[in-house]
């Protein structure tokens, strides 16, 4: 049995969720109390010493970071519709997972941590800058193609898929960016989609 330990509130605990319920993988979800500092005790730093959440633990392999954690799912469980072997599908794949960890932290999850959990040794100017170049591009590459890679859905759009949705927890406006808007919808309509606090399932009416 897979654990995922994670918290209800974090976009990248979500994607994980997110993977495992769109390949059909039965897992347990473990929350860890951030508030209560769980994620510093030495339980959980013997997993990871990051103190961060996701964890992933499927049987001997303990895992942490969600890109590393979306990569060993599709690897392991999801075969080459979700990370393709060959050279230059892999690194289109790979591209926008360190586009996620790159710009769209910086940008829309930033000003999400400004905002919703009042972090504010934030730089909130910049996170907007940030936010406004990342979705603008995204908003432009979406133009011509569907999907981030590969034209098909693949991790790459599940890595960055949660932080851009939850950009109106930071106030950034996505009414600019409709091919932004359009993805965030075709992703929610594949089969076995998950939702979280402020990221609606559609509804099955």
């Amino acid at each position: 049995m897979i654990h995922l330990y994670g918290h209800e509130l974090s976009g990248n605990s979500y994607k994980v969720r997110l993977l495992l319920s769109l390949l059909g993988l039965e897992y347990e979800w473990i929350q860890v109390d951030l508030l209560k500092g769980e994620h510093k005790s030495p339980e959980f730093l013997a997993r990871n010493p990051f103190g961060q959440v996701p964890v992933l633990v499927d049987g001997d392999v303990t895992l942490a970071d969600a890109q590393a954690i979306l990569v060993y799912l599709a690897r392991q469980y999801g075969g080459e519709s979700w990370l393709p072997n060959d050279a230059i599908g892999l690194s289109q794949v790979v591209r926008w997972l360190s586009t996620t960890a790159g710009e769209v932290r910086q940008g829309p999850e930033s000003a999400r941590l400004y905002h919703l959990f009042k972090v504010t040794n934030i730089s909130l100017e910049r996170a907007n800058q940030r936010a406004e170049f990342i979705l603008t591009q995204l908003n432009q590459h979406l133009s011509q193609q569907a999907w981030l890679a590969l034209n098909r859905p693949t991790i790459a759009d599940v890595a960055a898929f949660p932080y851009v949705a939850l950009a109106p927890d930071g106030q950034i406006d996505l009414t600019p960016y409709p091919h932004v808007q359009a993805w965030i919808e075709r992703i929610k309509q594949l089969p076995h989609f998950i939702g979280m606090r402020s990221i609606e399932a559609p509804s099955l009416v």
